[in-house]
């Protein structure tokens, strides 16, 4: 069975109040799947989030070039002042984004992707 992205990022988005954004980014750092939770005022304009994406694709690939030595990366997590960044690897080619509000329960969501993308 195949995992059905727009399930999962919308089961995020209803795992935790706190969760402003869910979503799974290609390689292009194009949203494939998902978007920001109904109600939330966003933060980032349409350029800024395709930025924010690109920033993300860049980062894992910094990491990726300190596996062989450290293991691969199994999620990434930025702490702005007004909003908390994860970024959780699915594969070669795509990322899970999630933001939340400041002080979010973040290993909590982390470990929720993680069983359904391990279970796949």
């Amino acid at each position: 069975m195949t995992l059905n992205y727009n399930e999962l990022t919308k089961q995020v988005l209803e795992l935790d109040p706190q969760v402003r954004f869910a979503g799974i980014a290609n390689i292009k750092g194009e949203i494939v799947a998902g978007g920001p939770k109904d109600n939330v005022e966003q933060m980032l304009s349409g350029d800024q989030v395709s930025m924010s994406i690109h920033y993300a694709i860049q980062k894992r690939e910094l990491y990726t070039n300190l596996a062989y030595k450290i293991g691969k990366e199994r999620s990434s997590i930025t702490e702005y002042e007004k909003v908390t960044m994860i970024t959780i690897p699915i594969n070669s080619s795509e990322l899970f984004l999630i933001s939340t509000e400041p002080r979010a329960d973040y290993f909590k969501i982390i470990d929720y992707v993680h069983l359904k993308l391990d279970s796949e």
